[in-house]
Formats: structure tokens, C-alpha cells, sequence
């Protein structure tokens, strides 16, 4: 049988696992090491479609982590309760009672790698209170460190890497997960993999709206991340959940990132319309925030920007060294370029391009307790697996649950031959722009899609907007196969954009089918301004078929373990 790759002169390398981890960034590189310490004697492979060393949405580091739930100062009962009612109440609380169980843990195995979180005079962890109720964020004032230790625990274990091999899609047969196909970004070369069990770690959906900039890598997600898992998921068969729960952020206008409140709230910084008022009384992300955030930049109050000017000296300066050093080290240049001073200025915010992430909201591959999807053998964990709020702590914590779980479930199983017959449609459909070199670049198409998502997803959702966009995301299909490459690089992106469009259709149709408003800005549909328990306490997930359709449908709320009355707790964050 003659194979596209080959006959653009690219060979096949068959490589076998007994646990392969797709994506090595935060949980990745956890689930590597845990499926390694539950059985040493495993085979356990991370495929990263760049380098481990400076990978995934931690690559320049982190100033903080936001779910640490540390005895003595908060409890995992509290902790689920916060979440599920930023969450409006559609969480499964036993897979965020998780977080909040083993999140110390967590945090005391990072401490003995490296990982310096910020401690008191006394030894104490020096938590910070920015959630409405409860303190969960705790500093990391040499977090830029955090990918070098991790990568350094990846090869003390004994964990094979490879670097710069972008999966594309999972293999399926019998009804299991048994390995992934794709290809060297470099080299070109076809690439597939048997495993016993996959665990999915490729982060958030960065790349789904067009930030403001137009510039399609500045994003306010790691613009690496193009929902790669999320897609691959879908194709396997796997649930999909709350995927119209957009992720929304507050960041720095002009700039890929975040205004950063969360740090600087604890000092006594807070968000603040042009007149220097404070609107909103948590700085803790949810779409109730975004919601007020949007209402206030669209008013006669507007913009807003966080207001530090009125703290002194010291603090500011204490400030700029957490965030001038970790996450963004390039903040500092942008603010000097523009003369501003958080001295004696705003730092004006913005609001984000929307994406898909769990991690931040609730958008994502449906997984329980044990990260199992829906597809046997198939696993997920980090920033696409439906744990909302889970932020960085949580994608350690269930990088952890599926390395541990996948080994457990893999013991009696073999590897499976991949059909032949999969594999070449594939290879057919991955290096297709390369037999169009002279075709439409990348970039062309990317930028034209994700100007559509702009138009017609962005909150405020409509109706008539949404089905245009779909209309137009179901045709985009018969555009991706125009799109042209010059080498494995540009091959790269041309897969990603079919990524992007199918997270763009996937966010259509879920946005069209949940008929009502809820999580703030989120989901806020014009045509159904209110919240609607009495038919959408529910989940709302998709699917594909096996005729290749995809199917839409509620899947309950399954029973609380931590009581909470909806009805009376309202994620209320405005000023009255």
C-alpha cells in the first residue's frame, strides 16, 4: 500500500508505550511521573509537540497558584462549595472535591522538588484571601523556575520524552483508546503509537476568538494550546461538557496577559471604573465578574483599570517584583514603552477573546473522579478536562489521578495492531497542504476563522449570529483542505486550525442548545436573559456518532456531597 507520507518522502516511526501522556506541560509531566511511581517497571512515554523544557501554559512560569487548600486555613468541604457556586451550581462535586482533598499534597511533593511557595516570618504559608469566601491563593515569588524543576523530576523517574511530535488523533478499537497517530514537526515523519492507555494533558483552547490585537498569537491562553485535546477527544467518541461556558478573562489592554489582580488584590490594589470606583468586590475570576466587568467598560464609567496609584511606594515595588519576574517578565518593558507608572497610573484592562478552558471556567472533556472520560482507556487531566476553576493545582492534581488510574486499569491488556485502513486516511489527511504547497497560508485561514468566532460567538450571544456562525464554521471545512505548507512547521499549524475549527463548531452548537443564561458573560444569551434551573440545571454535552454527526444532549447534575443552597448563595460580586 502506497502512503502519502511516504510518497512525500517522510518514513514511519512505530514507537509502543504501556502509558502514553500527550502534552507535557503542568499535568502532563505529572501523570509521566505518577504513572512512573505506581509502577516503576512501566513504560511510560510523554509525546509533547514542543519542547518539555519550556512547554504548556506554565512555560515562563507562575506567580501563584489559586485553589491551594491548606489545613488549618481552609477545608475541601469549603472549597466545593466556592466552586460550585461560582460555577452556578453545574459542577460534579466529587471530581472537584478532589482538588481540594489532594491539593496539599500536591503542594508539599512540589516543595520537596524545588517549587518555593511563599511562607510568613513564622514558616506559615502566606495564603491570601482573593476568593469571595476563603483563602486560596498562595504566591510564588521564584515560580519562573517551576517548568525546569518538573522537566528535571520528568528524567529522574525514568520517563521517556518526545519532543517535537504533534499527535492528531487517538486510536480507538474494540472500544478502548490504543494509541495516537501524527507526525514530527521537524522532520516530517509519520509517527504511531500504541498504548494500553492515553492520557490526554494539551492544555486549553487558546487560540478559538481573535484577541483585539488581531495578531493571532496574542493571545491571552498560551496561543500553543489550539485545543488539540479537545479535538482529538471528539474524534475518539468521547463526551464533550459545558462547552458554551466560554472562558473570559480581565487583561491588560494591548497585552497578552493578565492585569494580574489576583496578585496585587492582596496588597490593596482592586479593579476600578475611569471615576476610580471599585464595581466589583472580588477580584476571583467567574463569569459573574466578567459580566460586571462588561457592563461597567460599556457604560459611561468606562474603561476600568486596576488601581494600585493610591498604594505607597514600597508595596508597588513589592508588586512589580512578583509580576515583572515570573509569568510575563516582559510586563515591565511594555509598561515603561508606554510611560506608565503603577505609581501614578491605571493599568487600563480589557477583556479577553474568548476560548475553551476548563481550568478557568468549565469547558471541557468530560471526565469523573478517576479522570476517565467516556472511552475506555482514554484520560484526561489539566486545563481540557471538565473540572471547572481547577487552575494550575487542579491539572497537577489530576495529572496525578490519571497517571495513577492508568496504570491501574492497563494491567491485563495488550497492544492492539492500528487498521490499516485508519491509519492511511489519516496520513491522507494530515499531509494534504503539503501536496499544495503554493496553497492558501495558514495564517490566511486561521485569521479568517477566528474573525468569525469573533463575530458571531462573542457574548452577548444571539441567536441569529450563532447560527450564521455555525453555518459558516460547517462550511469552513471544505476551506481547510485549500489551506497550503512548505514544511512539517507550517504542517503543524494547518492542523491546529482544524483543531480551532472544530472547537468553533463545537462551541456553536452547545452555545445554540443551552437555552437560557447563566455563568455571568459566560453564557449570556440575548434571547434568554435569566437562568433557568427548572431546565437547564443540567449539563449540557456532545458527542460524536458513529455516522459522524454531532449529537447534542443533557446529562444531569449528578447528587451533591457538600450541601448547597442555590437559591439563597448567589456568586453576587457587584457594589451596591
Amino acid at each position: 500500500m502506497t502512503n502519502l507520507n511516504t510518497d512525500l518522502g517522510f518514513p514511519t516511526q512505530r514507537l509502543q508505550a504501556d502509558v502514553l501522556v500527550v502534552g507535557g506541560g503542568t499535568a502532563g509531566t505529572m501523570a509521566g511521573i505518577k504513572a512512573k511511581q505506581a509502577n516503576p517497571d512501566s513504560d511510560v512515554l510523554i509525546l509533547e509537540k514542543a519542547n518539555i523544557r519550556r512547554s504548556g501554559a506554565i512555560a515562563m512560569g507562575m506567580d501563584g497558584v489559586n485553589t491551594a487548600v491548606i489545613p488549618g486555613n481552609s477545608t475541601p468541604e469549603q472549597y466545593v462549595r466556592e466552586i460550585t457556586i461560582a460555577n452556578d451550581g453545574i459542577v460534579n462535586q466529587k471530581a472537584v472535591y478532589e482538588t481540594g482533598r489532594l491539593g496539599f499534597e500536591v503542594i508539599q511533593e512540589l516543595e520537596s522538588w524545588g517549587v518555593k511557595f511563599q511562607k510568613d516570618p513564622d514558616g506559615n504559608y502566606d495564603l491570601k484571601q482573593v476568593h469571595r469566601v476563603g483563602k486560596y491563593v498562595l504566591p510564588m515569588p521564584e515560580g519562573k523556575d517551576l517548568k525546569k524543576i518538573l522537566t528535571r523530576q520528568v528524567k529522574r523517574h525514568g520517563v521517556k520524552v518526545t519532543n517535537r511530535v504533534m499527535a492528531t488523533r487517538v486510536i480507538v478499537q474494540n472500544g478502548r483508546a490504543t494509541g495516537v497517530v501524527g507526525f514530527d514537526v521537524r522532520s516530517g515523519d509519520f509517527v504511531v503509537i500504541q498504548a494500553k492507555a492515553v492520557i490526554l494533558c494539551t492544555g486549553a483552547c487558546g487560540r478559538l476568538g481573535l484577541p483585539a490585537s488581531g495578531y493571532l498569537y496574542g493571545t491571552y491562553e498560551n496561543p500553543t494550546n489550539a485545543g488539540d485535546g479537545y479535538a482529538m477527544a471528539y474524534h475518539a467518541g468521547a463526551e464533550m461538557t459545558n462547552i458554551e461556558c466560554f472562558q473570559i478573562n480581565p487583561l491588560i489592554k494591548d497585552y497578552n496577559g493578565p492585569a494580574c489582580a489576583y496578585v496585587a488584590s492582596p496588597f490593596g490594589a482592586y479593579t476600578a471604573n475611569a471615576e476610580g470606583h471599585r464595581f466589583i468586590n472580588c477580584d476571583y475570576w467567574s463569569g459573574q465578574m466578567m459580566l460586571d466587568i462588561y457592563k461597567e467598560l460599556n457604560s459611561g464609567n468606562g474603561p476600568v483599570h486596576l488601581k494600585m496609584y493610591h498604594l505607597d511606594d514600597d508595596t508597588i515595588a513589592k508588586i512589580e517584583s512578583i509580576l515583572w519576574a515570573n509569568e510575563r517578565p516582559s510586563r515591565g518593558r511594555f509598561h515603561e514603552g508606554r510611560g506608565e507608572n503603577y505609581r501614578t497610573h491605571g493599568v487600563e484592562m480589557n477583556i479577553s477573546e474568548i476560548g475553551l478552558c476548563s481550568g478557568h471556567s468549565a469547558s471541557g472533556v468530560w471526565v469523573n473522579e478517576r479522570a476517565e472520560t467516556t472511552v475506555p482507556g482514554l484520560y484526561a487531566a489539566g486545563d481540557m478536562a471538565s473540572v471547572p476553576h481547577n487552575y494550575m493545582i487542579g491539572a497537577f492534581v489530576y495529572g496525578r489521578i490519571a497517571g495513577e488510574n492508568a496504570v491501574d486499569y492497563l494491567q491485563s491488556l495488550d497492544h492492539l495492531e492500528p487498521d490499516p485502513d485508519f491509519l492511511a486516511a489519516e496520513q491522507t489527511r494530515i499531509y494534504a497542504p503539503l501536496t499544495q504547497p503554493n496553497g492558501i497560508p495558514h495564517t490566511q485561514v486561521e485569521y479568517k476563522l477566528r474573525r468569525l468566532v469573533n463575530d458571531y460567538l462573542q457574548p452577548p450571544k444571539s441567536p441569529h449570529k450563532m447560527e450564521i456562525g455555525l453555518e459558516k464554521f460547517v462550511a469552513y471545512a471544505d476551506t481547510l483542505t485549500a489551506m497550503g505548507a512548505r514544511d512539517p512547521h507550517e504542517l503543524m499549524r494547518c492542523n491546529e486550525v482544524s483543531f480551532i475549527r472544530d472547537c468553533a463548531e463545537m462551541a456553536a452548537r452547545a452555545s445554540l442548545y443551552r437555552k437560557e443564561t447563566r455563568w455571568g458573560l459566560y453564557h449570556y444569551r440575548l434571547d434568554y436573559p435569566d437562568r433557568n434551573d427548572a431546565e437547564w440545571f443540567c449539563h449540557v454535552n456532545l458527542k460524536r456518532t458513529e455516522s459522524g454527526e454531532m449529537e447534542l444532549f443533557k446529562r444531569p447534575v449528578e447528587p451533591y456531597i457538600v450541601d448547597v443552597d442555590l437559591k439563597r448563595e448567589v456568586y453576587d460580586v457587584a457594589v451596591r
